[in-house]
């Protein structure tokens, strides 16, 4: 039996059956992360009680106690979703040790449906990086190639999936966090609608901005993962009330008389010829299944960077003004307060963090605010705009999820706008709020994965997920894994 092809519903029948227990199969990840991860370098934090937890799971099941339905199976958390009793650092020196005294909701979520939290994976210093790079830790690398990025902020949680040290993870999505590191590193990675998971106990970067999402293999999975997310929660002021659905109920596998939207301004040169073939295979796989494909025009594009690095920076710089010294963990001694707060956060903090920290509070100030912050929030009217207009005339959007496969460290960390331009083909869905999914759709030149995306109206998840496991179900992309990691 080989663990690591199989899906959540194949590993629930063998736990049901007895054919493998919860301690084995938990086993078989923390050993395969004993193994592999000083390559890789995904895991900050491993929870040492994971093997006990499982035990106790196994004896309630043997006794034929009642259990949850995902009693036993194993996942990863991005470093910014809080967990009680087990290490939340947002991959910061501002939040070295720091033991939170809670859980976030999704947190609690999983631990009440029988997840097995198996640890805590890298990302970006509080998410804010495509590649991982700027984590105060270590840096996250790719599965396919150890030499090149795994993308960012989400890094560590597309990682340990693409090698088989967990069969799931849940990252965060602010302007693509989880959907370019899947398409970097050959998994599926879903952002949800704004306001379907909760995001109470999900360290804050830019609070009308920010997801949590699912990453898997197999589509399905990610649904499997929204049913026990993606609820309302009275915690969170943005949480939406919507009537809870079973998103795997969604999947009947015919698109027949779809219509598909290409975006013509994702496609408007700056794409790797290879991402551009790959993705030109995937609109060519879904005419071949009855779907129609209508081209769209989504004229205010070219200014989602723009305006995403207003408002998100804006928000950061109030979210993280919180980090003083006084309340959180790390703190550098001066002779007074003020010395104090300003010796703590020049230590605490990243080089990009504080980048992103100064350009908010510059946006935010008098003076300015109306001639950047309130100018950005317009356009982002207008960018929502062009996707409502797109839905009236299209069920699902497809376009590249990256113009360019995993690059190599220090390529870009020099050069912030162009690390920015990395973000380029999924920002204006977080400055939209709709729903979207990354998915492997081949491999260029040099056998680094390609993804592409497929983007949704407001709490059309089932769509999305119905397209993409028709896909899924006619490619073996999202089976490979990296020569490597295969044993």
């Amino acid at each position: 039996m080989d663990l690591l092809t199989l899906n959540i519903n194949e590993v629930l029948e063998l736990l049901e059956s007895k054919k493998i227990s919860a301690y084995e199969l938990n086993k078989f990840y923390l050993d395969r992360i004993q193994r592999f991860d000083g390559q890789l370098d995904s895991f900050l934090a491993l929870n040492e009680n994971a093997l006990n937890e499982a035990r106790l799971i196994d004896d309630k099941r043997v006794k034929g106690e009642n259990l949850p339905k995902y009693a036993g199976v194993p996942i990863a958390l991005k470093d910014n979703i809080i967990t009680k009793d087990l290490y939340t650092t947002c991959s910061s020196k501002i939040l070295e040790n720091f033991n939170p005294p809670y859980d976030s909701t999704v947190s609690s979520l999983l631990k009440e449906n029988g997840f097995i939290v198996l640890g805590k994976v890298n990302m970006d210093e509080f998410a804010m990086g495509s590649s991982t790079e700027t984590s105060y830790y270590k840096k996250t690398k790719n599965p396919w190639d150890l030499e090149r990025v795994p993308g960012g902020s989400s890094g560590g949680a597309a990682v340990c999936v693409a090698a088989g040290l967990a069969p799931i993870s849940l990252g965060s999505d602010t302007g693509g966090s989880i959907r370019q590191p899947a398409a970097l590193c050959g998994v599926c990675g879903f952002k949800p609608t704004y306001g379907l998971v909760s995001r109470y106990g999900l360290v804050a970067f830019a609070s009308s901005l920010d997801q949590i999402g699912p990453f898997s293999r197999d589509i399905e999975d990610s649904a499997h993962l929204l049913n026990i997310v993606g609820k309302y929660d009275p915690k969170d002021s943005t949480s939406i009330k919507t009537v809870e659905k079973d998103y795997t109920k969604g999947i009947n596998n015919d698109i027949r008389d779809k219509k598909i939207g290409i975006p013509k301004e994702y496609f408007e040169g700056g794409i790797d010829s290879d991402v551009l073939k790959c993705v030109n295979g995937a609109i060519d796989f879904y005419k071949s299944q009855g779907a129609e494909i209508v081209e769209v025009s989504m004229p205010h594009t070219e200014y989602a960077i723009a305006v995403y690095y207003i408002i998100a920076t804006a928000e950061a710089s109030s979210n993280l003004a919180r980090y003083d010294g006084v309340r959180y963990t790390f703190r550098s001694e001066a002779e007074n307060l003020i010395d104090m707060y300003e010796s703590t956060r020049s230590k605490g903090f990243g080089k990009e963090v504080k980048r992103r920290i100064m350009l908010g509070t510059y946006v935010l100030s008098a003076g300015y605010y109306d001639a950047y912050y309130l100018k950005a929030q317009k356009v982002r009217s207008l960018i929502k705009k062009d996707f409502m207009d797109a839905f009236e005339k299209v069920d699902v959007l497809l376009a590249p999820t990256s113009p360019h496969t995993a690059f190599k460290f220090g390529e870009k960390m020099n050069d912030p706008v162009s690390m920015y331009l990395s973000d380029i083909f999924t920002i204006s869905l977080n400055l939209f709020g709709g729903c979207g999914v990354s998915i492997p759709c081949g491999f260029d030149n040099k056998g680094l994965p390609v993804g592409f995306q497929l983007l949704g109206n407001y709490f059309e998840e089932e769509k999305v997920i119905n397209f993409a496991k028709i896909y899924q179900n006619n490619t073996n992309w999202h089976k490979m894994l990296p020569e490597k990691f295969k044993k």
